[in-house]
């Protein structure tokens, strides 16, 4: 059995394709460039060409797999986020139509339960009501919390002993790890189902007072959380590049992850991740720039 992985340049889809393929599974991993096939390539996976938004040459990707690990990568350049995402989705929904894959593994997000009010996590309601309208395919919604991740964009006054929040230092919120999302995600497809099913993935909830405490050991000096109030969230995103959509929608998902709509939504199966908040910030801290 051949499973096809996208987002093997990202962190998700990396980790369940070298997952799989560690476990001698075979593996087609979808690339935009074939160049970027060819390490894969060289592991023994199969390289398939397509653009996530090109929906006949995704349908050819997808086509005789038993099951595929599916996601709306982030495009923070796109002209029209929501537009993108939306159309993404909606190509991912029509391609595994068309190839009739019976198995789709989807990267979707904490608080996609709702329609609104989630910031960018609202498109991916709307991609899970598609996935799920389909006959022939299985859908798995791998409902992720915060990305451990994410953090590396607030690191850049570390120098200063800073560490710049739009919580509240105490607010603590669910975070994963990129590892725990792609090893889940690799086992899922290796489970299959035999109906649609939620599964939330989560770990115990951490503040950015906890993130400040942890770079305070790391560094060896003191770092505290600068708390900026919300309001300030969008001037400062578009002062560092983003779009003013982007920007809103941002402010959106802090606002909802605040007044409790970016949560799990409860009676699905839950699953906690292994990875250490530790290990990740080390890791973001020590990486080559």
């Amino acid at each position: 059995m051949t499973y096809a992985i996208a987002g093997v340049t990202g962190n998700t889809g990396r980790v369940v394709a070298e997952t799989l393929l560690t476990q001698g599974k075979e593996v087609r991993v979808i690339v935009r460039d074939a160049a970027k096939g060819e390490s894969w390539r060289a592991r023994g996976a199969e390289v398939a060409v397509a653009n996530l938004g090109d929906v006949g040459a995704l349908s050819r990707a997808l086509a005789g797999v038993a099951g595929a690990y599916l996601l709306v990568p982030p495009n923070l350049g796109a002209p029209r986020f929501r537009a993108y995402q939306e159309a993404t989705g909606a190509a991912l929904a029509a391609a595994a139509e068309q190839s009739r894959v019976p198995h789709v593994v989807f990267l979707s997000s904490v608080g996609a339960q709702h329609p609104s009010g989630t910031g960018p996590i609202a498109a991916l309601h709307g991609v899970e009501k598609r996935l799920s309208a389909l006959a022939a395919t299985r859908c798995s919604f791998l409902r992720a919390a915060y990305f451990m991740e994410n953090l590396a964009g607030s690191l850049g006054m570390l120098d200063q002993g800073i560490l710049p929040s739009f919580t509240p230092a105490s607010f603590a919120f669910d975070m994963i790890a990129t590892v725990d999302i792609g090893r889940l995600a690799a086992q899922l497809l290796l489970e299959g189902t035999d109906k649609n099913q939620v599964v939330e993935l989560g770990g115990p909830a951490r503040s950015m007072r906890d993130a400040a405490e942890i770079l305070s050991t790391i560094t060896g000096k003191p770092v505290r959380v600068h708390e900026a109030p919300l309001d300030a969230m969008v001037p400062t995103l578009t002062g560092f590049g983003l779009s003013e959509e982007l920007a809103q929608m941002y402010r959106e998902m802090t606002d909802g992850l605040l007044r409790g709509l970016v949560a799990f939504e409860g009676g699905h199966r839950r699953v906690l991740g292994t990875t250490p908040l530790e290990t990740v910030l080390k890791d973001l801290i020590t990486r080559p720039k």
